[in-house]
């Protein structure tokens, strides 16, 4: 097994201490629609006088800003999903806010009898429920520098120039559409929402939207332009309709514009991305997918946010590959 690209990180421990905020924004243009989030920032180190611990690595003192990571759950989750990801993520050196979209979150099952699996199968999704999540993002961004604002310790933190956007499954699509993905407004229009201050992107179970009967996939996918790593697995199917994991590979596939990479974990499900089961079985390969999964990330948002050249050389020299060995393919 290759090394990584830095000693000094650890797959199976976390950095430095990490913190969470939790609150609400409220959208006023749409009805005063609750967006909760949730913010995972570290602790970084000082000296024994609080002051900033000049031994630290540059990018990690308290005088250094750090890129600001964007987590959309997926269907049927909330801002709570992914926590063993985030965490890990956070304690390198990261800020990562977590946002809830009402209408595609757990308030499709919360409270309901059954399992939440079989209440969202048996759902249909208004196209306005999908639209009002794309919207939310747009909107957190626009507000979230304020809310740092009273947030001392974040505000001290975060930069606000180096943005990455990521999700899980439906919140994957949500990443693909910031990415400049093309998709039907509420009279079936293509259209094209992309936001300009994502620098990178990850896309952890990405999701295919050919169920809506559109045209060549060029012409939905091709308009991405943001570079994005791709993460799926051989057991990834979808847990609510009746495909495999090759259909996820469509975004790939069809991304002209920017360069993409593609991780597809051995034995990999739909849930492991998540850091939950849902009506999932037991994975014998968790442990070690979920090990995977935060390095590679790490080692993206290092090369894409941080411009970490050791991070660059490490993904694109066989180096990751031979990390991954006979668990996944890379490319």
């Amino acid at each position: 097994m290759s090394p990584l690209w830095n000693n000094n990180i650890n797959p199976d421990d976390d950095q430095y201490k990490v913190l969470i905020k939790r609150d609400t924004l409220i959208d006023t243009s749409r009805d005063n629609r609750p967006v909760k989030i949730k913010t995972y920032y570290p602790v970084l180190p000082t000296d024994a006088e609080g002051k900033e611990d000049c031994s630290a690595p540059a990018h990690l003192r308290p005088s250094h800003k750090l890129p600001l990571i964007i987590w959309s759950h997926g269907l049927g989750g909330s801002v709570d999903g992914a926590a063993f990801l985030s965490r890990y993520i956070t304690s390198y050196g990261y800020v990562i806010t977590h946002v809830q979209h009402l209408g595609t979150d757990m308030s499709l099952w919360e409270g309901k009898p059954g399992h939440p699996w079989d209440i969202i199968r048996d759902m249909k999704i208004p196209r306005a429920a999908t639209l009002n999540r794309f919207q939310d993002i747009p909107f957190a961004l626009d507000n979230l520098p304020d809310w740092y604002a009273t947030q001392p310790e974040i505000n001290a933190l975060v930069d606000l120039d180096t943005i990455g956007m990521s999700g899980h499954s439906f919140g994957s699509l949500t990443t693909q559409v910031m990415a400049g993905m093309m998709f039907p407004d509420e009279k079936g229009v293509l259209r094209r929402n992309r936001d300009a201050r994502f620098k990178a992107g990850i896309l952890y179970s990405p999701g295919p939207i050919d169920h809506l009967g559109l045209d060549e996939p060029r012409d939905v996918y091709g308009s991405i332009d943001l570079p994005m790593l791709h993460m799926t697995g051989t057991d990834d199917g979808s847990p609510i309709e009746d495909w495999d994991y090759k259909k996820r590979l469509d975004v790939y596939n069809n991304v002209t514009e920017a360069k993409q990479k593609l991780l597809i974990l051995k034995d990999g499900d739909h849930m492991v991305f998540n850091g939950s089961r849902g009506k999932l079985g037991q994975n014998p390969n968790r442990e070690t997918h979920e090990r995977i999964i935060k390095i590679m990330a790490l080692a993206y948002w290092d090369a894409m946010l941080k411009n970490d050249e050791d991070a660059r050389e490490w993904l694109n020299d066989l180096a990751a590959k031979e990390w991954l060995g006979d668990d996944g393919s890379f490319e």
